[in-house]
């Protein structure tokens, strides 16, 4: 049931990113499943350069954490791709 949940929430992560960055409608679910995971990951990281605390659990917190990390790794995506 963990994980089920943590797909969902990469899911919820990556589609907020996705509207953020305009790129929903290019996107399918899956993409976004994905870019929510490894965003959190990303935005994990860029707060422990911070000296904050990175995803902590089902919060309000992790979420956003998660969504700015998403939003980075769309960013670096299309500076990738425009290269």
């Amino acid at each position: 049931m963990g994980i089920l949940l943590w797909i969902i929430f990469g899911a919820l992560a990556g589609w907020i990113a996705s509207i953020i960055m305009k790129t929903n409608s290019g996107q399918g679910t899956v993409s976004d499943i994905i870019m929510g995971i490894i965003g959190s990951v990303v935005g994990g990281f860029i707060m422990n350069l911070f000296g904050q605390s990175g995803v902590t659990g089902f919060n309000l917190y992790s979420f956003i954490v998660a969504v700015i990390g998403a939003v980075v790794v769309i960013y670096i995506g299309r500076m990738a791709r425009n290269k």
